[in-house]
């Protein structure tokens, strides 16, 4: 009993891991920037992959697959699901059976671990419960938390490089290329600078390339991440397309708010330094300046008595 214990155990254990782990390499910034720049951001190049990825990811994305066919999810959730991994930057084709996987075996294997540290520390049964339901949320919770750090991440890289991009396809109108080359040239240029961008840029150059509505390309720029930056450049762009107004002055303009705001975004950090550093200073300062000021007093006050 304690032998077939042990084994499920270490089953769920390395499930666990495997999921974990291929969700962390599934979300890294350099293999989906090296996968954009050899499929050219045309997702159909990316199905190809799916055959060469282990049998242990395959049967996770399976079983992720399989859970969200089953009705267990509805149609809204799913959709949702979607659109989050999109706006964390994540769009491979078998990332959403890799994460529901992964929150299933998360949620199936962190408990069962955690019951059987339990068995064999031999813990009362209302510390056991507690223990065995917090690892429960932790392993539901785990892959969540997951995404949403690389979406915060991602939302960064995209505000840091966006101004740039700008400045360049700038550069582009004013040498005479068209909306849709200018992106698809800006993208190829900070692509090794600012891959986030360049992924974002990319895509609507795709869609614009396929697409017979181009405003409807320019406006899925926002939508993807949310990003309100990626919102107003997508909305300048389909002004200028429809009223006819000069790129360039608009793209300069934009540009120049951009960096404003994150001008003002560095000063807001810079003013909440001193608040920051109020605790520090009372902890690990403050304590050696009494020392230093008082030390010889209290020694010469121990040595009288």
């Amino acid at each position: 009993m304690n032998l077939l214990l042990i084994g499920v155990l270490a089953f769920f254990l390395v499930m666990s891991g495997f999921a974990m782990l291929m969700l962390k390499l599934v979300i890294d910034e350099e293999k989906l920037a090296r996968r954009i720049a050899r499929a050219g951001g045309i997702s159909v190049a990316a199905e190809g992959k799916d055959d060469q990825q282990p049998v242990h990811i395959r049967i996770i994305i399976g079983l992720g697959f399989a859970v969200a066919r089953s009705g267990l999810l509805s149609t809204k959730t799913i959709a949702d699901l979607r659109h989050t991994l999109r706006m964390a930057g994540i769009r491979d084709q078998g990332a959403l059976g890799l994460f529901v996987g992964a929150k299933l075996l998360m949620l199936l294997g962190v408990p069962a671990v955690t019951f059987g540290l339990t068995q064999l520390v031999q813990l009362s049964k209302l510390p056991e419960i507690g223990l065995i339901g917090g690892s429960a949320i932790i392993g539901l919770l785990g892959p969540d938390l997951i995404i949403q750090y690389r979406r915060k991440r991602f939302v960064k890289r995209v505000e840091a490089g966006l101004a740039d991009a700008l400045d360049l396809m700038v550069i582009c109108a004013d040498a005479g290329l068209s909306l849709e080359p200018g992106l698809a040239r800006v993208a190829n240029e900070v692509r090794e600078t600012h891959p986030a961008v360049a992924q974002e840029l990319t895509i609507t150059s795709n869609e614009m390339r396929i697409s017979n509505n181009v405003r409807d390309a320019l406006s899925a720029l926002g939508v993807r991440t949310g990003l309100d930056s990626l919102k107003r450049l997508g909305s300048t762009l389909v002004q200028t397309i429809q009223y006819g107004t000069p790129l360039t002055q608009a793209l300069r303009t934009l540009s120049a708010e951009l960096r404003q705001e994150q001008l003002t975004r560095f000063e807001e950090r810079a003013a909440r330094l001193p608040v920051l550093l109020t605790l520090p200073m009372i902890i690990f300062i403050l304590p050696c300046v009494f020392l230093v000021v008082g030390g010889p007093a209290i020694l010469k006050v121990m040595a009288v008595f």
